[in-house]
């Protein structure tokens, strides 16, 4: 394993991941846009701050324009909406037998697999606490699961060694034959985290609030809907219990798993989303799109209508564009979906 590890992406995903694999004396070449960002990095080092574990380690990170070289192990870990700009960019630095594993949300791999073909394709699911907080410095918020699997199913020498790789930073990831069904699960509580930004309150906050439980139980009930019709069982991870909100639950399964997902991120210093930081503190666009919207478009594919997940999609290009404030009363506007 001499051949440095290429990280595209050293932001809250991307960079913890990098320091730990560093630390651990894993050669590691890191890319980022922010050049302030990969300055640091490369120089004073990558501060991992936090409850969970506080270091500092200094990981090799240029910028794209900076990078030379090939490289065989490529970790994509940019926002989904940059998934298509980084691809183009890194293109010329996949060696020819390499790989591009997905360590972001949404479904990324189906992307991924496109630009550069399945068989070179590798998918993983990450649910840890983090969050940016400036050039060198991520906040480590809370330990959550980590994934990681083929796109068809089929281990190889080289998921192997990948997941040998993520132990060192996850000891309790998971190596999987079915990556997709914890890529649709994080879709479904991915999309009541979306809408636990339309506020300022806390992901607890949210999921303990009785009045927005309907709208959340609805959310992750059109997700899971649409999961089925695309041949997935999507698997429990972290307090989301999928079976909650797939066709034919009881509505006491689905508020019993918003209590269990209150009192998980109650435990974590990472009291807010990405997403509300995206909107609420680094006022820029989010990845409401090619997550949210991809799913209601797949389900539109299927017949399937998703008026909640739509519904979704519009508030948050609301307040991205200045149209709407963050507040309970943005939430409702969800709520009032239902009838």
């Amino acid at each position: 394993m001499a051949e440095p590890v290429l990280i595209w992406g050293a932001g809250a995903i991307g960079g913890i991941l990098g320091a730990y694999w560093a630390r651990a004396g894993v050669p590691v070449q890191m890319v980022d846009i922010v050049a302030d960002h990969a300055q640091a990095c490369s120089t004073d080092g990558l501060s991992i701050e936090g409850p969970v574990e506080t270091f500092t380690q200094t990981v090799p990170c240029v910028t794209p324009d900076q990078l030379e070289g090939r490289y065989g192990r490529i970790v994509l870990a940019v926002k989904a909406q940059a998934t298509e700009a980084a691809l183009a960019q890194l293109m010329p630095h996949l060696a020819e037998d390499g790989f591009v594993l997905s360590a972001q949300n949404g479904l990324n791999e189906r992307v991924i697999a496109h630009a550069v073909g399945a068989g070179r394709t590798m998918g993983a699911f990450v649910n840890y606490g983090a969050d940016w907080i400036g050039p060198g410095r991520i906040l480590f918020g809370n330990r959550g699961a980590v994934v990681v699997g083929e796109i068809d199913g089929s281990p190889r020498p080289r998921t192997t060694e990948m997941f040998d790789l993520l132990q060192i930073f996850e000891p309790d990831a998971v190596l999987t034959d079915d990556i997709w069904a914890y890529l649709w699960g994080k879709l479904g509580y991915g999309a009541m985290l979306f809408a636990t930004a339309l506020t300022h309150d806390s992901m607890t906050v949210n999921f303990a609030d009785p009045a927005r439980g309907p709208a959340l139980i609805g959310l992750a009930r059109e997700v899971m809907r649409t999961a089925v019709a695309e041949g997935v069982t999507p698997r429990p991870f972290n307090g989301f219990e999928p079976s909650a909100f797939l066709p034919g639950s009881e509505d006491a399964a689905a508020r019993q798993c918003l209590a269990d997902l209150a009192l998980f991120n109650s435990t974590t210093a990472k009291t807010h989303t990405g997403i509300y930081r995206d909107l609420a503190v680094r006022k820029r666009k989010t990845e409401v799109d090619p997550q949210v919207g991809a799913v209601a478009q797949i389900a539109a594919g299927h017949g399937i209508d998703t008026p909640l997940l739509r519904r979704l999609v519009d508030l948050i290009h609301d307040i991205e564009d200045g149209r709407r404030e963050m507040s309970q009363e943005t939430f409702h506007e969800l709520t009032r979906v239902l009838g």
